[in-house]
């Protein structure tokens, strides 16, 4: 009996820790044949080259697809998701898959969906059924529609699958991949290298010794000409904490050109002897440096998921991720600097939280590779002509 093939596409940096044990249960499962597709920013040096951490680990990279369009703009974010369209249907016409995963919300995952429903291809879909309010929620929708297969991160995911009207025995609360990672690293959690020789990155390189923050803030799209403003703020409360901070590059949606501006003007007119800037860590890596940070500021998905599991404190900024559950961990500000200063300094004074498991337990992983490798693919929606 031959194995299935599973197509997995990965587009962006992100996307790699949300599926990357998915991936590893995937090629170990003796029924499954890996067959993973590398497209979009995860191919660019500028947003981390995720490519280079995907090899690293041992995968096999079958085809990639370069398909960005430069601008961060909302046009270019159209154009990227058309050119993708055009690729992947090609990929997916030469390697035959027998199922296609994709993975959560950005708008290159939509080229995927689209392209996979088109050609009779059936889809799963990781991490669908979360609500944010941003375009994201949008694409996340529309994915499930597109999807015959879904891999949702929550109960309450789980549930708004099912009023979005998908088929009851096609919906599996799995929680999320990036939560297996989580898992491991807190049961190790110790740093054993050197993050300014291993990374490289740019600024000063502060002792962390006695605490550090993170930062990771990205544009939101539907805010696109605010972005600017956005990242000073956060920029002016964590120089204003005096307290080691390492930063994180934003992800190239629309606005990151405002984001990446607002940095680089704010670090030309002021002395940050405590800031160090970044691209990327490996995800394992990356957990580490949450795990033993004092938390983490800005509006990514990692301070919603991830961090609740870790007990790592949380600042939450504006409405990238206004709807979305959370645990114990997280503070929401609006986008004003004593605000999200005060915020800082509360989780200062009170440091860790509680864990908490609301996007899953550690198996997320290997229960997707299983129902992959079990579920009956007569049934899914197959489109006519």
């Amino acid at each position: 009996m031959s194995k299935r093939k599973i197509c997995v596409v990965i587009t962006a940096r992100p996307s790699y820790s949300r599926i990357k044990t998915a991936i590893k249960a995937i090629q170990d499962h003796p029924d499954l044949e890996l067959q993973l597709v590398v497209a979009a920013s995860a191919l660019l040096d500028r947003y981390g080259s995720a490519i280079n951490y995907i090899q690293k680990d041992g995968f096999q990279v079958t085809a990639k697809v370069f398909n960005v369009l430069e601008g961060e703009n909302l046009t270019a974010a159209a154009k990227t998701t058309g050119i993708g369209i055009l690729e992947l249907s090609t990929v997916f016409d030469n390697l035959s898959p027998d199922i296609v995963v994709t993975v959560a919300d950005r708008f290159e995952t939509m080229a995927t969906a689209i392209s996979a429903s088109y050609m009779n291809i059936p889809l799963a879909h990781v991490q669908g059924g979360e609500v944010t309010g941003n375009i994201d929620e949008k694409v996340r929708h529309a994915i499930t529609k597109l999807s015959d297969y879904h891999f949702v991160a929550s109960q309450s995911a789980h549930e708004r699958v099912l009023k979005l009207g998908e088929d009851p025995n096609a919906v599996f609360n799995t929680g999320c991949p990036s939560i297996d990672l989580a898992a491991k690293v807190s049961a190790n959690p110790d740093f054993d290298f050197d993050i300014y020789a291993k990374y490289g990155g740019v600024g000063a390189k502060p002792d962390l010794s006695y605490g550090y923050w993170i930062v990771m803030q990205h544009p939101v799209t539907t805010e696109i000409n605010s972005s600017r403003r956005q990242i000073e703020e956060t920029l002016k409360a964590a120089h204003a904490l005096n307290q080691p901070v390492l930063w994180f590059w934003p992800n190239v949606d629309a606005g990151a050109d405002g984001t990446s501006t607002g940095i680089r003007a704010f670090r030309e007119m002021n002395n940050l002897d405590n800031f160090h800037f970044f691209k990327n860590f490996e995800p394992d890596d990356f957990l580490r440096l949450l795990i033993n940070s004092k938390g983490l500021i800005g509006n990514s998905s990692v301070g919603i998921r991830e961090c609740a599991f870790l007990g790592v404190p949380v600042v939450n900024i504006g409405t990238r991720q206004q709807s979305r559950e959370r645990g114990f961990n997280v503070l929401d500000v609006s986008y004003e600097k004593e605000e999200i200063l005060k915020a800082i300094l509360f989780h200062d004074l009170h440091g860790k939280t509680k864990s908490s498991h609301t996007y899953g337990g550690g198996d997320a992983g290997s229960q997707i590779a299983s129902l992959l490798a079990s579920e009956d693919l007569r049934f899914h929606k197959k489109i006519t002509y």
